[in-house]
This record gives C-alpha cells, structure tokens and sequence, in this order.
C-alpha cells in the first residue's frame, strides 16, 4: 500500500534512467539514497517512481510508510516523525529508538526519509540501529549528501539534458499558466530552449521560470535572465553553477513578484508545515499588508509556484523556497516579529481547541491540532526560551489532545521541559503538570502518574481551585482503575463530584470524572448502576455530539452487555467504540475496542471470526508498544474470548485466523470492523 507517499500532481517529464536504476536497487539494497542539490528533483522521483511501481514489485517491498523531515528543524523529533510515518503510536516510556525498533523488527516495510541533508548524523545513527534489528526493512533516502553508511548505496540526481527534457518540463509548466503557448514559433522556442541552459535544467528553477510566463513573453524571460545571470552569480563564487542557477531563479521569481507578494514569501516561512489562508492572513498580515492583502498575494505566490497548494486546499512552501524566504525575513529584521506571531497564533488556536472540546466541533478540532502539529511544536519552541509561561500553557493545551492521538512522548516531553520554568501557583503550570500525569500514565508509568495526580489535589486544595479537584480525582481515579483498585477510585471520583456542578457537562474535568466514576462502578461488579450511569452520559453525549467520552461510555457499555452475556448489544457498542476513536486517531482505544469486539465473536460462536479480530488486535496492541492492557476486569474477557473461540474453531482453524489478524493491515480491519462486515464470520 502507498500510505502516505505523496501522489504526484501534474506531469513528470524524464529520468527514466534514474528510474531504471532505483527500482532494482530498492530490491537489492537495504539503503538508497538519492542525492543532489535542492531543487532537482529528488523528491518527486522517489514517489514518481513508488506510484509507478507494478503491484508486485510493491507488495514485495511491502507498506510504503513516508517521512518528510523538511519540517524538522533539528533532530530532536526525527525518532517520533519516523514512528508517526510507520503507523507507531509510542505509549512507552523507555528509549525511543528501541521502541521503535521492536515494532519494525518483523514488519516488511519500505521506509522513505525525504530531505534528510540537515539531519545526516543524526539519520546516519537512527538507520544503523533500525537497519540492524529490523531485517524486513528497506530505507530510501532523498538527501543532498549522503549518509555514508556501508550498506547504502547512491544514486545521484542531476539537472534534466537542457536540450530535451528540461524543455519539455518547462513547455509543459508555461502551457499551464499560457495556454496559447501550446503553438510556438520557432523563435518562442529558442527562446525556452536558452531559459532551459541558462537555469542549468534545474527542475525547480525552470517552474518557478514557467510561471512567470503568465505575464511575462519567453523573450522578456530569456533577456533577464542573460542580464542578471552574471550578477547574480558573482555573489556566490563558490557554489557550484548549477547551485547559482537555482539561486538565480528563486531571486529572479522574487524580483518579479510585486512588492506585498514578495514581503508575504518572507513572512510565510515562518511556518515549518502547511497552513491554510486563515493562518496566513493571522501570522503574515501587519504593516503594508492587510489581511485583505494576504490573500491577493497568497493567490499571487500560488499562481507563480512559489506556494504550492494541495489537494485539500492547504498550502505550503517547498523547503528550497522556504529557505530563501527565510533568508529575506532576515534581511528584513522581522524573524522575531513573525516568531512572535506564529506563535501567538498557534496558543490562540490551542486556547479555541481547548475551550471546544466538548462542542459539536470536537473531532474537528482533534483533526485541527493533528494537522498544526509541526508548527505547534516550533512555537513550544519558540516560547520555551522566550515567554516561559506562555510555553507552559500552550504544552498544558495540547498535552491531552497529543496524549490522545499518540503523541505521548512529545507531549510529555515538552512538559518536563517548560514546567520548570513556570511560575508556582499558576492556572498554567495546573494544566500543564495535571497532562503531564495524563501522559506518564498513558505511557504505563503508573508511579509517576500517581505521584503528580496527588501534587495535582494538593495545590488545587491549597489554591480552593474546583476545576482543579475534579481533573486531579480524574487521574488519581484512572490511575486506580489500572492498578486494580476500583473501591479507591470510586472513592476519589464521589468525593470530587460532590464538590462538582451537578450537570457533569458543566466542564471536561467534570465530564472526566462522571467517567471514572462508571468505570469504577464496573469494576466494582455494580454493573446496573454502571450501566444506567453510562447510559445517560452517553445520551447527552449524543445530544452535543461529543466524541471522546462517548466512545468510552460504549466501551463501558459494551463490556457490562458482555459481562451480564448480551453478545449482540456488547458487538454493537463495541463498534460503535472503534467508530469514535479511529475518528479522534487514539490508537490506544482502538486496540481496546477490537479486544471486546473480539470477545462479542466468541460469545456469539463466531470463533474464527474471534481469532482474527483478536489477531488485529495484537497487532493493534503492538502499535502503541505494549501488550495487551486496560482495566483488570477486561483479562477475564480476553481469556474467555479465546477459551471460547478455541473451542469454537478448533485450534488449528484459530491458529490460522489469529495470525492473518496479525498480518493484516490494522486500519482495514478495523474498518470492516466498524461497518459490521466481520460480524457474520470471516
């Protein structure tokens, strides 16, 4: 499967050659790497030729899992990047790489590390340990220097032929943005075929050049081009020429663009991912430019190649771009500005989430910090060594969400980091140390979790803070649960609740703690009472359209059906469990659901339906790092289920089911899962 290598937009002229060369190495070396100078082309040709591959050459590669490390500005995230990009939802809390390691170790997986030329000692180190303990996995790389690795193998990328393909790539690109160029006269054509040699067939440069073609006649093109060459590449002497040609285009497209345009190139590179208009108009605008202004000159830099703009209407600027953008920001002396604002506007943005979450809008906003992750990390960042107390309560914001969507060991490590930093006795630094039990806990670290949930009711009782108490009785509570002991948490939970607004909508901590409160109930075997209690939060649930709390009523509801031998009723909430938390990305609750879901087969005969689900399930497991876990009366299920299904398929039948479960791609089977295909056996 291509998972997420990037599909291919328009037209892809040449390197056949360069194809021909990479496919066979892809099956005979453990490491590829693809160099040469930005702009050339590296990018495109690895997913160019992933997207053209015959299905069996890919499936004999196996998943294609994709890591763009452009965005990274350091290595400090490449280990978790790399985890995301193959399905790796860490909830350990030991070495990273290790964990990383242990799921990959017996996945066949082709792993794609895009524009690692700024992270190479760092790649160099993460693939000699992967490549060693995972003997299925095959890396391709897309860097301007090679890793220097002994099993890696270069192939390199220059410049396309000025007289064939750099032509055709440029034609085709100016045909775009003027149609009418598709008939030529012969001067029209020497006049792209000297633009072509005079940018050295750099990929890059000639579609930045194409686009000028809108407003601009080839022969303007090629006249400016001769008059600003030797200029231009006179301040770089030591580049080589094909370095300078690139550089000559970017301040070549950059000249031509008007004045807001270019001061908006600058701006935008602030950000370090995509961006919609909305955030450019909020980090960009000030000065000459409006917010109006924004989006006339986005449109501008749009249609001129400078920002690319995705199918799903996001935007943003290739690395080579950003880059000279960034470069001109300096110029300007507005880096610290921008900084400034990119990360004003990325609090804001948590600050809306936070305040969402338990609206209508609450699986948009999950989706919305998903996709800001990159750049909210680069304004944590930023605030870390600028405004402390803003970073402690941006890392408070997006602590549970990330904690939640699998972002466990960046949550928790930008905690540790920022919360020094605050000042005591802050509603920041609450927030902040009550997510960092969120993640420890989260993570299997139920000591640490307890110890900063009983620093959590301290300082909330110290400083009357009722908000405070409920989250705090939230932690203590589940941290309880885990542990077995299912009278402390309801203990914890009624307390808290007590002192709560009777509505348990009335805040998230409070919605939290009226779900400690049911699970505690089931542990406790008071299993009417939990379900009556778990019915009703589910109801209002519904009636606000509030996702995570629902899934969880479901998981208890389905779990009570199970416990009291209802199999259909524990099937139905079990699906509709699984729903809910492939929509918000928990991983966690997934493999929760696909145990029950399991069970719910084998209580219904449906044995080999049961293993397999089970074997999904492992799988699922695996992906956040640990073996099965969840509250303890949850193991009895689990090891009924298979008594059950054993019984029920015969050993070698379930054998055989459990390990295609394993096998199997998670997220498909979990969406047969959820539409009830697997519910009438395999």
């Amino acid at each position: 499967m291509l998972g997420s290598v990037p599909e291919p937009e328009d037209l892809f002229v040449g390197r056949a050659a360069e194809r021909d060369r990479l496919v066979p190495a892809l099956t005979a070396h453990r490491l590829t790497t693809l160099t040469g100078l930005g702009g050339v082309g590296k990018t495109r040709l690895a997913s160019h030729t992933l997207w053209s591959l015959p299905d069996a050459e890919a499936e004999a590669l196996g998943e294609l899992c994709w890591a763009d490390l452009g965005a990274l500005p350091d290595e400090r995230r490449l280990v978790e990047t790399v985890a995301d990009a193959v399905g790796f939802a860490d909830h350990t809390h030991g070495r990273p790489t290790e964990a990383l390691c242990g799921w990959l170790s017996d996945r066949r997986i082709l792993l794609v590390l895009d524009s690692c030329e700024h992270l190479v000692a760092a790649c160099r180190e993460l693939l000699g340990e992967l490549l060693t303990a995972c003997p299925h996995l095959t890396v391709l790389v897309t860097s301007r220097q090679r890793l220097d690795l002994p099993v890696e193998t270069v192939i390199e990328v220059g410049p396309l032929p000025h007289d064939g393909d750099a032509t055709a790539l440029f034609i085709d690109r100016a045909v775009a943005v003027a149609p009418a160029l598709r008939v030529r006269t012969a001067q029209q054509d020497e006049d792209a075929g000297e633009i072509c040699r005079l940018l050295d067939g750099v990929p890059l440069a000639l579609e930045l050049a194409a686009a000028q073609v809108m407003h601009h006649p080839l022969k303007e093109l090629r006249s400016r081009l001769q008059a600003q060459e030797p200029t231009l590449t006179a301040v770089r002497p030591v580049w080589p020429r094909r370095h300078r040609s690139l550089r000559t285009a970017m301040g070549w497209s950059h000249e031509l663009c008007d004045p807001l345009e270019r001061l908006l190139w600058a701006r935008l590179s602030v950000f370090r991912d995509t961006f919609d208009e909305d955030a450019a108009r909020s980090v960009c605008s000030g000065g000459p430019m409006s917010a109006e202004a924004v989006g006339t000159a986005l449109r501008g830099l749009t249609v001129k190649s400078v920002v690319s703009r995705r199918p799903d209407g996001r935007f943003r600027l290739l690395g080579s771009v950003r880059d000279y953008g960034w470069m001109w920001l300096g110029e300007l002396g507005q880096r610290e500005t921008l900084q400034n604002r990119h990360a004003a506007h990325f609090l804001a943005l948590a600050r809306a989430a936070d305040a969402g979450w338990l609206g209508q809008d609450q699986a948009t906003w999950y989706r919305t910090i998903g996709e800001a992750h990159t750049d909210l990390c680069a304004a944590l960042d930023h605030l870390v060594d600028t405004e402390p107390r803003r970073a402690v309560e941006l890392a408070g914001l997006v602590g549970f969400f990330w904690s939640c969507c699998g972002h466990l060991r960046e949550a928790r490590a930008y905690l540790t980091r920022a919360l020094p930093l605050a000042p005591s006795h802050t509603p920041e630094r609450a927030k902040a140390q009550w997510a960092l039990g969120v993640a420890a806990l989260l993570q299997g670290d139920h000591r640490t979790a307890k110890d900063i949930g009983r620093r959590c009711a301290r300082d909330a009782a110290r400083s009357d803070d009722a908000e405070g108490r409920v989250a705090a009785a939230y932690l203590l509570g589940i941290t309880h649960l885990l542990g077995g002991r299912a009278d402390e948490a309801h203990i914890v939970a009624v307390d808290a609740l007590r002192q709560a607004p009777a509505s348990p909508f009335a805040s998230p901590s409070v919605l939290r703690c009226h779900l400690v409160e049911v699970f505690a109930l089931t542990g406790l075997g008071r299993l009417p009472e939990a379900a009556r209690k778990a019915a009703s939060l589910r109801a209002g649930c519904v009636a606000r359209d509030e996702r995570w709390t629902r899934a969880y009523t479901d998981y208890q509801l389905a779990l009570i059906a199970l416990l009291q031998g209802e199999p259909e009723r524990a099937s139905e909430h079990a699906r509709a469990m699984l729903a809910g938390k492939r929509g918000l990305g928990d991983s966690f609750g997934v493999a929760l659901g696909m145990d029950l879901l399991a069970a719910a087969a084998a209580a219904r005969g449906q044995g080999e339906t049961a293993a397999l689900l089970s074997g999904a399930g492992e799988s699922c497991w695996r992906s956040v790092g640990h073996t099965q876990r969840g509250m303890p009366e949850l193991r009895e299920v689990r090891e009924t289920c298979w008594r059950t299904a054993r019984a029920t398929a015969g050993e070698e039948v379930f054998e055989r089911a459990f390990q295609r479960g394993m096998e199997a791609e998670p997220g498909a089977v979990v969406a047969l899962a959820v539409d009830g295909s697997l519910s009438s056996g395999v």
